[in-house]
């Protein structure tokens, strides 16, 4: 893509400067432009080489306006692709992408991991419906992704059930992330008591030996997620 918009950059570029180079000529020579005026030879090929040039003209936007639908096109595609259809956070096979980044490789000692999972949406779904269900799925998804204020991947993971990924981590970016949770989730339990969201949470970072691959490090946020399920926020 990007080489295609580069040579046709090019090719823009070089039948401006010689459409310019070509009129300025006629325009400065006062011979060639009294012959073009009065030979009807010289202002047969005049108008075809200004044709042709203008032809030209008309292909390369319709070439740049193909390559600007193109590009939209696999920027939606992409998007449909890596992107959760609920909630717009990350999907399944994004999460798994960004994992495979790391698999076989030494876990980063600055990575950490946070899974939340929203332990009453069977109740809210039971209560208001699957409809109900997915407002609550991308109410949360929303919290996260403002508490996260860009400063860490999100993905859903499952059903109710999401990953977060910390880069250059410290205990205190986590627990700001979560504070920042569990404070965007109570404001939204106050306006919706009737369909109020219930989490439970896991975090695993700066483990030790005990978690040397990424894949350790999310089974140990789950499986702490899944210990906390009692203890919901």
């Amino acid at each position: 893509m990007k080489k295609f918009d580069r040579i046709k950059t090019i090719q823009l570029v070089l039948l401006i400067v010689l459409t310019a180079v070509a009129l300025i000529s006629i325009l400065r020579n006062d011979e060639l432009f009294m012959l073009i005026g009065t030979n009807s030879a010289a202002r047969l090929i005049s108008v075809i080489l200004w044709l042709t040039l203008g032809v030209s003209f008309l292909f390369l936007l319709y070439d740049f306006n193909s390559y600007a639908d193109m590009r939209r096109e696999n920027l939606e595609l992409d998007n449909a692709l890596y992107s959760d259809a609920l909630t717009g956070v990350a999907n399944r096979y994004s999460v798994d992408a960004y994992i495979g980044q790391f698999i076989n490789k030494p876990l980063p000692q600055d990575m950490g991991a946070i899974t939340l999972e929203i332990v009453n949406l069977g109740d809210i779904n039971h209560r208001h419906g699957h409809s109900g269900g997915d407002l609550a799925i991308q109410a949360f998804s929303a919290i996260l992704k403002n508490a996260s204020s860009g400063a860490c991947f999100i993905g859903r993971n499952g059903g109710n059930k999401f990953v977060a990924f910390f880069r250059d981590c410290t205990d205190a970016k986590l627990d700001r992330f979560l504070q920042a949770v569990e404070e965007m989730v109570a404001a939204r339990n106050a306006e919706h008591p009737d369909a109020a969201i219930k989490y439970s949470l896991g975090k695993a970072f700066n483990e030790g030996e005990s978690v040397s691959e990424i894949t350790e490090l999310v089974a140990l946020s789950d499986r702490r997620a899944w210990e906390n399920s009692g203890r919901v926020w």
